[in-house]
Parts: C-alpha cells; structure tokens; sequence
C-alpha cells in the first residue's frame, strides 16, 4: 500500500474528541466515573473510554485499513500490543495522558496519536487541550508547534549545558529497585528534575527546548512513539539506557532523550546508572 497521510484530519480529530469526550468531564467526575487498573496510580476514567471511541470511530471513516492501538483498548484486549509491530499501518492513541492529573482536575494532561507504517513510526501528534495546540512531526519532515491562530514554527531543542546546569523531567515511578536509591541520589547532580505525571506535556517541554531531557521507565506505545519522533525531528538525541534505539514493540527497559549524544552519554553514567 502506498501511505498518504492527512495529519490536518487527525488533528482535527483528536480536538474533537478532546471538545466532545474529555473537556465536558474535566473536574465532573462523579466517583463511578474513575476506577484503578493494575493499581492505586494507575487510572482510567469515563473520558478515557469515550475519548478513545470517539476517535477509533473517527480514524475508520479515513484510515480504514489501519490496526486501531488504544491504550484502553489495549487493557481489554492485550493481544492488540503483540500485533503493532508487525502491522502494515496502525494509529497508537493515548486518549488522555496524564489521567492522574485529569482526575485530579489539574490542566495538565495531553492528547496523543501517533502513525506506525511497517513498523516505523511516521507522524506523531501531541495535543494540549487548554492551549488548543499542537507539537507534531512527520518522519524526515521536521518538528513543529501548531497554534490555535494556524500558525505553525519549528521546533527546536535547548543548547547543551554541563551536567550541573541540566534542568530535565524523570519519571521514577517505574525504576526497579535497587537501582532507584542510587539514581534518586544522582538526581542531585544536575539543576534540577522533575515529573509531570504527563509524558505528552514532558515531551512537548523537551522538543521545545525547556528541558535539557526526559527519562522514563515505562515504554507503552502511546506513551513514547509521538513523543520520540517529536523529539528526533526537533534535533535531539535518544534511546532505551541498553544503548539500542527506541522502536515500535519492546516495552521492557528504559528511555532517556537528550540534546546531543555526549550529553545523553553524561546522563546515563553519571545519573541513569541502572
């Protein structure tokens, strides 16, 4: 098949679902509205499920031979993860990341889809519902911020800096153990970490050039396939702490991004020391 993508389509779609499924609900969640998955942390609410049918509906009328990869989707059937890489096309949504921050009512969540064609992530798309924009790359075609007024700007990623004056976002939550003491205390050797609770929005930082990188310890899909492409295109350096590169289909390990390589090595000696 010859792929032609229409990313104007998709993004229209995601703000859609974002103004029919999630908006309406944000801070009116009644408590059977929000349930736990695998655990206390990790939720799921009534947007969500809504958010995520609304744009599988949608996607079909225009992407109709595509392997539809919700992150819901995925937890009622996990059989659709083992079928991503070898897919011919698929679209991975992550309806609303960040669902701790949503159901907390706090505005810090995100919209993301990315396009998968023969294994490789093409498009990526991460939408922030309050500023009504979006980060968005296609593979070889740069990265670019689109704003509500339809303007569009590259996106550019910070200078590098020495270790000590890094400012970054570290998602610990999945680091095993003993290895989490260790970085926690290395932590102290840069500027500053934090976690937003958001890849998309740590992402959207980082391709921006507001963080000097992003670590993270879980590597579902619709976590990380938009996010990584937006980051690659906007110039950065990435990839899992085994040294191999991040691709569709292995979720075990961990990701870490970077201005440039020696600043991704620096990290991963000096912090990352898993």
């Amino acid at each position: 098949m010859t792929l032609q993508l229409d990313l104007d389509r998709l993004a229209d779609l995601l703000r859609a679902a974002t103004l029919a499924e999630i908006r309406p609900r944000w801070r009116h969640l009644a408590p059977d509205m929000v349930r736990a998955k695998s655990n206390a942390a990790d939720l799921v609410t009534e947007a969500d499920e809504s958010a995520e049918r609304f744009i599988r509906a949608g996607a079909a009328e225009f992407l109709p031979d595509a392997l539809f990869v919700g992150e819901e989707s995925v937890a009622a059937d996990p059989a659709l993860l083992d079928r991503l890489a070898g897919a011919e096309l698929a679209l991975v949504v992550d309806p609303v990341d960040g669902t701790g921050n949503f159901a907390a009512g706090m505005p810090l969540f995100a919209v993301m889809a990315a396009v998968v064609y023969r294994g490789e992530t093409v498009a990526g798309l991460i939408y922030d519902p309050f500023a009504d924009d979006f980060v968005l790359a296609e593979r070889g075609a740069g990265a670019f911020v689109s704003r509500a007024d339809g303007t569009r700007e590259p996106l550019r990623i910070a200078e590098p800096v020495p270790l000590a004056e890094m400012v970054g976002a570290a998602s610990m939550a999945f680091v095993p153990n003993p290895g989490r003491a260790a970085v926690y205390a290395n932590l102290a050797k840069l500027r500053t970490a934090s976690a937003y609770r958001c890849a998309g929005h740590e992402y959207r930082a980082f391709a921006s050039g507001h963080l000097h990188f992003v670590f993270f310890s879980k590597l579902m899909p619709w976590d990380h396939l938009a996010g990584s492409l937006i980051s690659a295109e906007a110039g950065a350096y990435g990839g899992r702490l085994d040294g191999s590169r991040y691709r569709v289909g292995p979720t075990e390990g961990q990701l870490l991004w970077a201005p440039d390589r020696d600043s991704w090595e620096a990290l991963r000696r000096e912090v990352f020391t898993l």
